[in-house]
């Protein structure tokens, strides 16, 4: 028996010898080698590495998908593993073409392709914002004239915010016309126009194990997505269970996941728009765990990695999940995204302020940092915990102040 597993970001962060360790098969990785570098990570060597490789262009380049293939056949793999993003398509196409267990590309395409993903939420009636596929430049005009402006231009397999914009002008719009590549190298169309929505984004977070949602909880994002390159601490915080909103986002993650379904056993991610009306409208769901610090704040609420439990259930494996719908107690997150400088300085880890379970840095002094190229790409991140919602912001707020005082970079 022989899992092959797909792999971009870190594997400090996702340790499959040990998240396997009493399956008694072999691993097969195959990963992004600039991801191994951006993290300054080495391939696995050691059992239960049957073999491990690395290749470049892992994001969007063909050959990644042949390689897997190869793989599949050439170590009689019998299951394929895909905790990220821009894997759950080729993973589900390698099990539908050898007959392996797992999500199949139906349900994986409703959570990647935004265009199927809109057209299945309308055919569910799941408030959506009105959108069109861009087939044409002139599209994007005529959308812009139904429905005024700002509106919003994303990729149709994005991640990370990689891509997206706010167009708020005629010219900032034909300036995006100018660099777009409307059809993708296949001659598909591969952006999508939305109409810009007003008020703050949440999102809805948890699993589903043996076909059941075993856990489920919102949280709301204090800042804008898609601007990655702002300079301020990016806070995050799960709901109080007492927060008729909570319970509004809970009833509608159930209706999205009811409407998209999927696998036996995966992760989710569902971003919602809270409209200054009251007004609940899907942005974009996933089939697979949150990015960002989501994951630990996931592990603060429930007690469990939200990826590696699906994985282990796929591969037949127990875990001690139940149902765990309320979590027992807050817990948010704060990000600082990277700027541009030479990092003279980080505050002392030793005085980490209350509350905070988990502070990382990714960068260290003296090093030469970069701007930040995708929401993902953090030079800082922080989970806090509290009783609730209210102490844990004023915790995350201390945290900030602490680390914007002992931060010196420029």
């Amino acid at each position: 028996m022989t899992t092959l597993v797909l792999h971009r970001g870190s594997l400090r962060a996702n340790p499959y010898e040990r998240w396997l360790a009493d399956h008694g098969e072999k691993i097969v990785l195959l990963a992004s080698a600039e991801q191994l570098a951006l993290f300054g990570e080495e391939l696995p060597t050691e059992a239960p590495y049957l073999h491990a490789e690395a290749l470049t262009g892992y994001d969007t380049g063909p050959h990644v998908a042949e390689r897997a293939a190869e793989l599949v056949e050439r170590f009689g793999v019998t299951d394929v593993v895909a905790c990220q993003e821009f894997d759950i398509e080729r993973a589900a196409a390698l099990r539908e073409r050898y007959g392996l267990p797992g999500q199949r590309p139906g349900s994986a395409l409703v959570y990647r392709d935004k265009w199927r993903m809109k057209q299945a939420a309308v055919r569910a009636r799941i408030p959506v914002a009105d959108h069109a596929l861009l087939r044409s430049a002139d599209d994007l005009g005529a959308f812009a004239d139904r429905h005024g402006l700002p509106l919003v231009v994303k990729p149709r397999r994005g991640a990370l915010s990689v891509g997206v914009s706010v167009l708020r002008t005629r010219e900032e719009l034909a300036g995006w016309l100018r660099t777009a590549e409307i059809a993708g190298p296949d001659g598909e169309p591969q952006w999508l126009a939305e109409v810009f929505v007003e008020g703050s984004m949440c999102h809805i977070d948890g699993t589903v194990l043996d076909g059941r949602i075993a856990t489920l909880w919102p949280s709301q994002y204090q800042y804008a997505l898609a601007d990655y390159r702002d300079r301020k601490g990016r806070v995050d915080i799960a709901l109080d269970t007492a927060d008729p909103l909570a319970r509004r986002l809970v009833a509608f993650g159930e209706r999205v996941l009811e409407a998209f379904g999927g696998p036996e056993h995966f992760a989710f991610h569902i971003e919602v728009f809270h409209t200054p009306d009251g007004e609940l409208v899907l942005c974009e769901a996933a089939s697979r765990a949150g990015g960002a610090g989501v994951r630990d704040v996931q592990r603060v609420l429930f007690g469990f990695d939200p990826m590696e439990y699906p994985v282990r259930r796929q591969l037949g494996l127990p875990v001690d999940a139940g149902e765990r719908r309320d979590p027992e107690r807050l817990a948010g997150q704060l990000l600082f995204t990277k700027r541009p400088g030479v990092l003279r300085a980080l505050p002392d880890p030793a005085a980490l302020p209350p509350g905070v379970v988990k502070y990382t840095t990714y960068a260290e002094v003296g090093q030469s940092v970069r701007d930040a190229s995708h929401s993902g790409d953090f030079l800082a991140a922080f989970v806090v915990t509290g009783a609730d919602r209210a102490e844990t912001e004023a915790r995350i707020r201390v945290a900030e102040a602490w680390f914007r005082a002992g931060l010196d970079i420029g």
